[in-house]
């Protein structure tokens, strides 16, 4: 019988990263049953390799040996070759990244496992190069004696996959047991995060450093709960370095996704659309407490980005941006001093001073812009200057060949964007920004749903269903941020609807929720999601919601619902809550639930309440008494309502279902909100 050949049919897929893949020789497949049953049928292991389109060691290894010849020949000879997009494909990801943890690998993308064909995996690493280095084997070598031992040694991979599974299913499926969680649990989550501080430099801990946007509003939440004098200085050197190191994109905007030094100054230049969603969060924040000014103009350069770069015509935000142009890394981002002197003649010096650029160049011989050692200073006109300078190097930059940009669209990052944007536009009256919001919303629900559920990816007017958690999560938080700023009640009846689809396709039947539906066929076990990725995990997201929920909604039975899963989450964290600091946040809103209620604004109170910015607390502006009635469950008896008209301004600041007497004073109001 002839043996059936196989050809590389990533062609077909919507994912760009898959794109990139094509034209490779390897025959690569797509995940599903049918390259699981090919496996089966062939005798052969599966090689499975996971990326992401703007992953630089992702490309050495695509160009080392994806792209070769006699590589290829190699894997086509020997495996099953399946190619996932991690950021479409985020719960198969998280399978077997956790099964290379289990191996004792510390992990990373390129991600290669090597599984049977049932698709449990029995050996694995990250990159591979193509010649022995790097203390790592040849690629060729490795699967030589991969495919040995599969054909040679089968109880020894059967041992080895056994063992995997067994670790998977403790500690990605495991029930657990629910535990009440303490009533001090941010403080005692922000000693821990401060014990890790890098003092020096800001952040966590020493190379590489991430923006780790979960950490930092632990901090921001003990010191908006406990005035901890510590928490404030390292969540404001936090920012202030991200946003004035080398991380940041000082000509364009927004923050690459992590740095590969302790002092921010070497970023991994691609751009995440979720990184950028927690930064303006954090900055809207970090505005709001202290009044400065860099933090502002970070945001508006960071929104301005996101309008150039990464919105689409049709409404939502692309994935990323790729770290690499021209097959070198940073290429498009970094500057010589000479090319600086022929763009900015005169001007030159001044700029080279304070953006760090000398002769020799701060890495690799070339320049990354930063303000490490000259942040922006009070002197306007100055500053003025430098912005003008910085103008004729983004005009020239545009010339240069672009970075690839990654066009799925993602449910889940664009929630995070969505929410930053809404509030963002609220705190800087800014209706241009709310209203990208808003079409992004739209967008979403247009065309990334079908019969109330939501799709995962959308790329080409394709889409990838059914969603994750996560995308209910963050999509569900963007709703009910939307109805805060609109009071739109469609807002907050999506996210009813939203809610009903994880009860009914996701439940755990433990209080929580599973990563993936109840009718996705595709993977080899559900998993529960709970510890932090770079963004808050899937059930933090809808923890957190889920309180919000209850709260807009003066709800007793979706209070208790979160209670439930605030206690099934913990039970599971508890034991490495450092990993989990966004279930700790949710955790929180649960245990203190805060409610503010604004009836006629003033100026004066809305500049008391946007400087008082709280994570946890719930604003809402209405028109009139009766409004506020509906808000707040009842109003407290010292208010004379009848008429539900109210002249002045009046705040009603409740905490759970208890309401402090009306406040119509702003001082008054300021002093509530910043009490102890």
């Amino acid at each position: 019988m002839t043996e059936p050949r196989l050809s590389n049919v990533l062609g077909a897929s919507a994912s760009p990263y898959l794109q990139q893949h094509k034209d490779n020789p390897v025959h690569w497949q797509v995940w599903g049953e049918s390259a699981l049953n090919e496996a089966a049928r062939s005798g052969k292991p599966i090689l499975l390799s996971i990326g992401y389109a703007a992953c630089h060691w992702c490309h050495v290894m695509a160009h080392e040996s994806f792209e070769d010849p006699e590589t290829a020949a190699v894997m086509n000879e020997l495996f099953i070759n399946i190619k996932v997009d991690r950021e479409e494909r985020s719960d198969i990801d998280q399978i077997y990244m956790a099964a290379l943890h289990a191996m004792g690998e510390q992990g990373g993308w390129p991600l290669t496992m090597f599984l049977n064909s049932d698709g449990e995996p029995f050996w694995g690493g990250t990159y591979f190069p193509n010649v022995s280095r790097y203390g790592r084997p040849d690629f060729i070598s490795v699967m030589r004696s991969i495919a040995h031992i599969y054909a040679a040694e089968p109880s020894k991979v059967t041992k080895n996959a056994a063992a995997v599974r067994s670790h998977l299913d403790r500690t990605l499926a495991d029930v657990g047991t629910p535990s009440g969680p303490p009533t001090d649990i941010i403080s005692r989550q922000a000693k821990g995060i401060l014990s890790i501080v890098d003092r020096k430099n800001g952040g966590i801990g020493q190379a590489p450093k991430f923006p780790n946007a979960s950490m930092l509003e632990t901090l921001w939440r003990h010191w908006c709960m406990s005035g901890s004098s510590d928490a404030h200085g390292a969540a404001l050197q936090w920012l202030r370095a991200m946003v004035n190191g080398g991380i940041y994109d000082h000509l364009g905007g927004g923050l690459a996704r992590y740095t590969v030094d302790a002092g921010w100054l070497v970023p991994h230049f691609e751009k995440m659309l979720y990184d950028n969603a927690q930064l303006i969060r954090s900055l809207t924040w970090a505005h709001g407490k202290t009044g400065n000014d860099l933090f502002r103009v970070r945001i508006d350069e960071t929104i301005t980005w996101l309008v150039r770069e990464m919105h689409l015509p049709e409404g939502g935000f692309a994935s990323s941006l790729d770290a690499d142009s021209e097959g070198e890394e940073g290429r498009f981002y970094v500057w010589s001093k000479a090319e600086i002197e022929q763009l900015l003649g005169c001007d030159a010096d001044d700029f080279c001073k304070h953006y760090d650029v000398s002769e020799a160049g701060n890495w690799e011989g070339k320049n990354i812009l930063n303000r490490l050692n000259h942040p922006p200073g009070a002197d306007a006109d100055h500053e003025k200057r430098l912005a003008d300078g910085r103008r004729r190097l983004l005009n020239a930059r545009a010339m240069r060949i672009r970075p690839d940009r990654d066009d799925k669209v993602l449910a889940d990052w664009n929630g995070l964007m969505i929410r930053a944007l809404a509030e963002a536009g609220q705190h800087f009256e800014r209706p241009d920004w709310t209203n990208l919001a808003v079409n992004a919303f739209d967008f979403i629900v247009g065309s990334m749903s079908n019969k109330g559920r939501l799709a995962h990816a959308w790329c080409n007017d394709v889409t990838t269903y059914p969603a994750l958690s996560s995308d209910y999560g963050t999509m569900m938080g963007a709703a009910l941020t939307l109805f805060q700023v609109s009071g739109d009640s469609r807002y907050l009846e999506r996210a009813e609807q939203w809610l009903s689809v994880l009860d009914h396709h996701y439940d755990d039947g433990a209080g929580s929720y599973f990563y993936t539906a109840n009718d996705s066929a595709d993977v080899l076990l559900r998993t529960r999601h709970e510890h932090d990725d770079a963004s808050p995990s899937a059930n933090a997201s809808i923890l957190e919601s889920l309180a919000r929920l209850a709260l807009l909604n003066d709800d007793a039975a979706l209070s208790g619902q979160a209670t439930t899963m605030a206690s099934a989450l913990w039970g599971r964290v508890k034991d490495m809550p450092m990993a989990a600091s966004g279930a700790v946040n949710a955790i929180a809103t649960v245990q203190v639930p805060k409610k503010l209620v604004l009836v006629n604004p003033a100026k004066d109170f809305i500049e008391v309440i946007r400087s008082a910015p709280d994570p946890s607390r719930i604003d809402l502006i209405v028109g009139d008494l009766e409004t506020a009635h509906g808000m707040i469950g009842s109003i407290p008896p010292a208010t004379n309502h009848d008429s539900g008209k109210q002249k002045g301004a009046m705040a009603f600041l409740c905490h759970g279902p208890v309401c402090l007497p009306p406040i119509d004073d702003a001082q008054e109001l300021k002093s509530a909100l910043n009490g102890r």
